[in-house]
């Protein structure tokens, strides 16, 4: 089982991420890219392109969207592939916890991967106790 990793983000978020988790785990086990949406983008071609990356992701066992912020453009195009025939799971709020979480877990199926990156990213969140 194989799902593909898509991180869709604000400019210069995702690929940051990626290096990030590069820097924990130098070989990631699952297939991870990021689509980038700069502020004057398209949303419409940016929807072509990235549903294009997408299906380079899936293999099979679908794509596993993380979004950074939920409601706000880069979250809306990746939600918008499941209309392009896209397989998918999105989970928005994406930290680096989240994608730790999920390249962890990379055998599980898409369903099992979605809980597990939100539970991933609630997880990795402390507030100190002064």
């Amino acid at each position: 089982m194989s799902v593909g990793v898509l991180l869709m983000t604000h400019e210069a978020v995702g690929k940051a991420l990626i290096s990030a988790a590069h820097h924990v785990l130098p070989k990631l086990p699952l297939k991870v890219e990021a689509v980038e949406i700069p502020p004057e983008a398209d949303p419409d071609v940016m929807r072509m392109l990235t549903a294009v990356h997408a299906r380079e992701l899936d293999l099979g066992d679908g794509v596993l969207v993380l979004a950074d912020l939920y409601g706000a453009t880069p979250c809306n195009i990746g939600l918008s592939l499941s209309e392009l025939g896209v397989h998918l799971r999105c989970v928005s709020g994406l930290n680096l916890p989240m994608l730790l979480r999920v390249l962890n877990y990379a055998e599980k199926p898409l369903d099992e991967l979605a809980e597990i990156a939100a539970s991933g990213g609630r997880g990795g969140i402390f507030i100190d106790h002064a």
